[in-house]
């Protein structure tokens, strides 16, 4: 990359920068001069501080020029951008990527995606029962999509890294694991030997999916020690304070 040479009549226009800058900003936030950078031959950009609150570490850029062999300098553009450390709004996202799970409220629709990489197509019944036997059952015929290897391990490794896994606190202290509750339904299709769905009112994961080495202490195997019984002596009855009375 060429180096444009310095431009003494350019650097001298300050005064002329600053003038520009106080014409576009509102007033008392042009601060101190930061200095010229050069663009090209006779053109460079004088900057100043910008000392208004809602735009800290903002500057004031003037871009100066002037035609050769002339000592007139012009104002080209006038702008406010931002510098190091500059206050600046969030990254602009999508609507569809801005959404996170838990952000979906009753009437709330989310957008399709066409490519989803968690999604492959579904099959239909065509009537030849040869070629049907060909779609597996758990793939669900008669939807235009599902879920696809990648969609089922996303999920799987979701689940079982949150509240429906092992390492939560209530499995944690579990007496048995979810696989010997009578009340865990396993799941169908290829999740089976992972997940299961809770079946229990009892427990705190009821109506949800749970791995098989989730846990509670509503376990329908696992019953509390009970206590021994208390051993409480006869009465004592003194006949002698009766005869008194």
């Amino acid at each position: 990359m060429a180096v444009v040479k310095p431009d003494p009549t350019l650097k001298g226009a300050v005064d002329l920068a600053r003038e520009a800058a106080e014409s576009i900003a509102e007033q008392g936030t042009v601060g101190e001069h930061l200095g010229l950078e050069m663009v090209e031959d006779r053109v460079g950009t004088h900057y100043f501080a910008c000392t208004a609150k809602a735009y800290p570490g903002w500057r004031w850029a003037i871009t100066v020029a002037r035609v050769p062999r002339s000592k007139t300098v012009t104002v080209s553009e006038t702008n406010l951008l931002p510098g190091d450390g500059a206050l600046l709004s969030p990254q602009w996202l999508p609507y569809a990527d801005r959404l996170a799970p838990g952000d979906i409220g009753p009437g709330d629709v989310t957008p399709r995606i066409d490519d989803d990489p968690l999604l492959e197509a579904g099959f239909e019944a065509t009537g030849d029962e040869d070629v049907d036997r060909l779609a597996l059952w758990e793939l669900g015929l008669g939807r235009p999509r599902v879920l696809s290897a990648e969609g089922r391990e996303t999920a799987a490794q979701r689940w079982y890294e949150g509240d429906s896994g092992p390492s939560a606190p209530v499995a944690q202290k579990a007496p048995a694991p979810c696989s010997s509750c009578g009340f865990f339904i396993p799941m169908a299709g290829a999740l089976r030997s992972f997940f299961g769905v809770c079946a229990n009112a009892w427990s705190p994961s009821d109506g949800r999916v749970v791995s098989c080495d989730h846990g509670c202490g509503a376990h329908s195997e696992v019953d509390i020690d009970a206590p021994e019984p208390e051993v409480i002596a006869p009465p004592v009855l003194d006949d002698t304070a009766l005869e008194r009375v």
